[in-house]
């Protein structure tokens, strides 16, 4: 049986080893599918990629699924490994582990970071025994698609990963207790956002561009159409709020990840009259216009490791309807640069929407407030600092051990 390839984009990589001990180290990433840059993960892969000081490391990534659109790609300033797994058992996952380990070898690759379930699990298995110095799992969510396989792989590797980074403390607490990790091996370092590379794409004429130029306010949200984000529930709170501002839209902008799910939003959205009221603008990037050109952010997540989007909406200056899951409660003062709600609560949800549809001059001040909050505790440069700290925390240790 022919060995399978792997395809390395947008540069091609040489897999020759690294000459000069005096060379920045290699951190390799290692990504389950890197679709598009809808998720969190992937903005923030993408930040850590292009922020990381090329003096000290030097990045690549492996992903085991090739995109569609490979277009995005260019956007990352590394090479980019595509590995084609689609088991983790069976005699061709163990012809792309033997890639996975070249790679690692090869290329002398000092710290292996993963990024969901196959990557954590037989991914970080092949990293370790590949000899991979150091290995580091990432985790970004309360563990909300797990199976029983998960939950017992990640109680078996538990130890194996030299540190877990998690996104938020509500996410370290969580990976403490479910997977059995030790605490002083679990890191909090939440995401952060460019700023700057935010503030220059703005659009000032975005709403008319997309048909939005008559709505009284809009409300927004950014994210994948999914069950989990709690659509449906906003589709109820558009209904409440449409009867005191009748012009208001609400905008979703997100890949549609669940078919079967957005089909069943557009029935909902029809039966409540919203039809007018309720728009899907699809992926958008960045989606940082249409966060400048609205009024309220309403995120009502059942369940979030720490929201990219509500970072973003808040260093837009927007205030902030979300529900109080997993991280968001770390970032958003309530009352303060927003309002905290229950998941599956669209009464309460609206109530707030309406007050900050109400009276501009909150809107104003919980948005100001917001963005100095993102400003002083989770820009992009901030995360990457502390990340690059823990590799070198972590390769010190190795090198002190042997």
């Amino acid at each position: 049986m022919p060995m399978p390839s792997t395809t390395t984009l947008p540069i091609q990589s040489s897999a020759k080893p690294i000459a000069s001990p005096q060379q920045p180290r290699h951190v390799l990433y290692l990504f389950d599918h890197l679709r598009n840059l809808d998720g969190g993960a992937e903005r923030s892969l993408l930040k850590i990629t292009q922020l990381m000081p090329p003096d000290r490391y030097r990045a690549s990534i492996a992903t085991f699924c090739r995109p569609e659109d490979v277009r995005f790609l260019s956007q990352f300033p590394c090479p980019i490994h595509t590995l084609p797994l689609k088991r983790s058992y069976g005699w061709k996952s163990l012809q792309v582990a033997r890639l996975l380990r070249d790679i690692i070898q090869c290329e002398q690759v000092s710290v292996v970071q993963t990024f969901f379930a196959s990557s954590d699990l037989w991914g970080g298995a092949v990293a370790r025994l590949s000899g991979v110095p150091v290995l580091i799992s990432s985790r970004r969510d309360m563990g909300f698609q797990r199976q029983w396989k998960h939950r017992l792989g990640y109680r078996l590797m538990g130890r194996v990963y030299d540190h877990v980074h998690t996104v938020s403390d509500a996410v370290r607490d969580y990976t403490i207790r479910q997977d059995r990790v030790p605490p002083a091996s679990v890191v909090s370092i939440p995401n952060g956002v460019d700023l700057e590379s935010l503030t220059g794409h703005f659009d000032s004429g975005f709403r008319a561009r997309y048909g939005l130029e008559d709505a009284s306010h809009l409300i927004v949200d950014v994210g994948s159409v999914k069950a989990v984000k709690g659509y449906d529930v906003l589709a109820r709170v558009a209904a409440i709020v449409c009867q005191r501002f009748p012009r208001a839209v609400f905008v979703i902008a997100g890949a549609l990840q669940d078919l079967a799910y957005y089909d069943l939003l557009r029935e909902l959205i029809a039966r409540l009259g919203l039809t007018l009221n309720v728009r899907f603008l699809g992926h958008i990037d960045p989606a940082f216009s249409l966060l400048q050109s609205s009024d309220v952010f309403c995120h009502l997540s059942r369940t979030d490791g720490l929201s990219n989007s509500l970072l973003e909406a808040m260093a837009a200056g927007l205030p902030c309807v979300l529900t109080r899951v997993g991280g968001n409660p770390e970032v958003v003062e309530d009352q303060g640069s927003g309002f905290l709600v229950s998941p599956d609560d669209p009464e309460s949800s609206a109530r707030r929407v309406i007050e900050l549809l109400e009276n501009a001059g909150v809107r104003r001040k919980m948005g100001a407030r917001g963005r100095e909050l993102i400003q002083e505790r989770f820009t992009a440069d901030q995360m990457v600092h502390q990340l690059m700290e823990l590799y070198d925390s972590l390769l010190s240790a190795k090198k002190g051990a042997d």
